[in-house]
């Protein structure tokens, strides 16, 4: 029953400069349970109606007044600019070999003689249609599949988002009070690549693995880590290797943006003039990211509240950055600091934060 229902709903245009013969195969197609039939005898209106409306299938005839069957079929090739174009059943009544050739050759997806046999166009008729609207259903068909492969694709990138998202909160928990700091680095180390003119992508990527900068800190025992006053020289030891307890969580990982995450984590505590740690380098020897994600999170922990300090002013800040320029950080970087604003380093993230170029 379900396919008496498509074959009565295909739409069929018949072209024709007889109207005998369009009658004819109006009547004949009603007959055999086609009701969407529409017809013309002026050749010049068959892609005009087509853009009108898509159809099925096209009868048509070849011997016609410009343009001739052939001519029609050159327009629709040349008209059809996307989806599937549906099959041409071409009537005749010239028997030729050479007219048969030129007419499949020509698009035609079938041929037929006049005059014809009613149970043969019939069949031929079917035949098209089946095989047409069959590929139309399989593109619906893999069209959907396309579509739900993108939801769960999108579904799984907002997984790995989320688990992202944690994973960097997990490093904050216990010593940022606003448990913010992660992604405020995040959205700076990102507006500074995009001040470096780096490639959206790589805007991107530094924006989703800045936020693991301190994940090595879950070594950090909290004696240390929450000390209020200074650290003595052996703490301070202990605190350094949270860089290389991070390289090694984020190590070994076959995702793009863990593998940042490892380089940050590691790099980040690396200082200008080589003498950061943890492993000495100095100048461009620095990946850019750990560049980047320094200042970040200097000026960042700066106009914060820590457990051993308070708060600084944007401003004192800013010239705290300056004076460390070309020793501790890329004075490259800060040059590119100077040009965001202040306001937007410091406001709050939101629950709908967008960062730089799309969601984090």
């Amino acid at each position: 029953m379900a396919e008496t229902v498509r074959f009565s709903e295909a739409r069929i245009l018949v072209v024709d400069d007889e109207a005998a013969n369009v009658l004819l195969l109006e009547r004949l197609l009603q007959r055999w349970g086609y009701d969407n039939v529409v017809s013309t005898t002026d050749s010049s209106q068959v892609v005009f109606l087509l853009e009108q409306e898509r159809r099925d299938l096209v009868l048509l005839d070849l011997t016609m007044p410009h343009p001739d069957g052939f001519e029609v079929m050159r327009m629709l090739c040349e008209s059809h600019t996307g989806g599937r174009r549906c099959p041409v059943l071409v009537l005749t009544a010239d028997v030729s070999a050479a007219t048969k050739e030129r007419a499949l050759t020509s698009g035609a997806s079938d041929f037929v003689t006049k005059p014809f046999d009613r149970t043969e166009v019939r069949l031929r008729v079917r035949n098209l249609l089946s095989t047409h609207l069959l590929q139309l259903e399989l593109e619906r068909n893999n069209a959907l599949l396309e579509q739900r492969v993108r939801g769960r694709t999108r579904d799984l990138e907002d997984a790995r988002r989320e688990t992202l998202e944690r994973l960097a909160l997990v490093g904050e928990y216990r010593d940022d009070e606003t448990h913010e700091h992660a992604q405020r680095v995040g959205r700076m180390a990102a507006l500074l690549a995009a001040q470096l003119a780096l490639p959206q992508e790589d805007v991107q990527l530094i924006r989703r693995a800045a936020p693991l900068h301190d994940i090595g800190k879950l070594g950090v025992s909290d004696a240390i880590l929450l000390k209020p006053g200074r650290l003595t020289s052996d703490e301070f030891e202990v605190m350094k290797r949270h860089t290389v307890i991070g390289g090694r969580i984020l190590a070994r990982s076959v995702s793009a943006v863990l593998q940042a995450g490892e380089v940050i984590a590691r790099m980040h505590h690396e200082r200008w003039d080589g003498d950061g740690y943890p492993d000495g380098l100095a100048g461009e020897a620095i990946p850019l990211p750990g560049r980047l994600v320094a200042v970040a999170d200097v000026f960042d922990a700066l106009t914060h509240k820590r457990p051993y300090k308070s708060a600084w002013t944007a401003e004192r800040a800013a010239a705290e950055i300056h004076r460390v320029a070309g020793t501790q950080l890329d004075p490259g970087v800060v040059q590119a600091f100077d040009r965001l604003d202040p306001a937007t380093l410091l406001a709050p993230i939101e629950s709908a934060d967008v960062g730089v170029g799309g969601a984090w």
